[in-house]
């Protein structure tokens, strides 16, 4: 079977989502076929004594202002896998309630309820931010990585030693946030120049229309043509007084003042990378700035602006490693872009033991178990409602 399709074929739960201001994203459970059995009524049952049920987290993400791509998604794609599901007394489940975070769990909650019959339980973002770092850190093995000239080098995160961190969540704006412990977190600073003004700025200058289409379009691209260096300043020589080399950037669009040029001479790709520089240089040395007025060693950036892409990560990286002098390291997540889902994901608690059947399913603990680092599949995660990602895990049901 393709598992590009195994989420389709098998029972799903536990749906949770985070809705920004740019993207939504989800997080749900999609459980192996044989924990579960037809009634003779055509229902699915669980099987009697899955106190433990074996799955995959599925993710996916939607453009917030295609919100409708999304409700069709859930409608189709997740509601229709997970109707029907009865505890072995023939008890039904309550499928209508699910876990959501950010902004959008309160703009879109009419909405929700109206088109799909969805209740909001609303989970305080900052908070599933931290829980989903944690989850991931404590959980999945191989997930933080460094990524600086062009090496990336997974790092061993001793649960023991995890405390203090600073987790740096860039969306559409950006936060920051100190970590001290499992629920002990304070958002310490934050910027407004993140994934929205890189996108929003991108559409007005180069007429892409998406964040994916932007970022690919600054992969061709060459800074130098529009940023003024240090060594234009300076006839191509370093300014080494202050450990500057000649390539370091004095002013993001800076050859623009003097070129004599209108945005049309300008290649659309050029721009798009040069926006793409200015943001990531400006949230690696902030964040290196809030680090050292904690004494935090480690960074750990998150979040969908990054995507895994090179160039972003080795710019953050460079900013860190400057700003600090090779003293603090930028770390970065493979399931960066959901955090804020996650930790909703993992807000599902038992509501009751014995009494109320109906927790049996549809509650979780906040500890997933077997997670697989071997059975990661990584496939590209975008909108398009074929593709997706997948950790094969286990988790306690109660």
């Amino acid at each position: 079977m393709d598992p590009q399709d195994f989420r389709f074929s098998t029972q799903i739960s536990h749906l949770a989502l985070d809705i920004g201001g740019t993207l939504i994203k989800l997080v749900y459970f999609s459980a192996n076929g044989d924990n579960f059995e037809e009634s003779s009524d055509g229902s699915i049952v669980v099987r009697s004594g899955c106190s433990v049920v074996e799955g995959r987290l599925c993710f996916a993400k939607f453009e917030t202002r295609k919100i409708d791509d999304c409700l069709e998604f859930i409608r189709f794609n997740i509601l229709h896998h997970s109707s029907g599901v009865k505890h072995p007394n023939g008890t039904a489940m309550d499928k209508l309630s699910v876990k959501a975070t950010g902004g959008g769990a309160f703009r879109f909650a009419d909405l929700f309820k109206e088109k799909l019959g969805i209740l909001f339980d609303k989970e305080d973002e900052m908070h599933c931010l931290v829980v989903g770092a944690n989850f991931l850190l404590k959980t999945v093995p191989r997930e933080a990585f460094t990524y600086l000239d062009g090496q990336k080098e997974f790092v061993q995160i001793d649960h023991n030693d995890l405390y203090p961190y600073l987790l740096v969540n860039i969306g559409s704006g950006v936060s920051m946030i100190k970590v001290d412990g499992d629920g002990e977190y304070e958002r310490i600073s934050g910027t407004s120049l993140g994934g929205g003004t890189f996108l929003g700025l991108g559409k007005l200058l180069t007429k892409c229309k998406s964040f994916d289409e932007l970022l690919e379009l600054s992969h061709h691209g060459n800074n130098r043509v529009i940023d003024m260096l240090v060594g234009d300043i300076y006839g191509g020589t370093d300014y080494s007084k202050i450990g500057l080399s000649s390539t370091a950037i004095a002013s993001s669009f800076g050859k623009a003042i003097s070129d004599g040029k209108e945005l049309e001479d300008y290649q659309p790709e050029d721009v798009a990378r040069s926006l793409l520089r200015m943001i990531s240089n400006n949230i690696g040395q902030i964040a290196y700035l809030n680090a050292l007025r904690f004494g935090l060693k480690r960074i750990f950036f998150g979040g969908f602006f990054i995507r895994g892409l090179e160039y972003t990560m080795d710019t953050i990286s460079v900013a860190v490693h400057f700003w600090s002098r090779g003293e603090a390291k930028a770390l970065f997540l493979r399931h960066e872009g959901f955090l804020g889902a996650l930790g909703a994901f993992t807000s599902y608690e038992t509501q009751s033991h014995n009494n109320d059947l109906k927790s049996y399913h549809h509650t979780v603990e906040r500890e997933i178990v077997n997670c697989s680092d071997d059975k990661i599949r990584h496939m590209p995660v975008t909108a398009n409602l074929n593709d997706g990602e997948t950790i094969e895990c286990s988790i306690n049901l109660v």
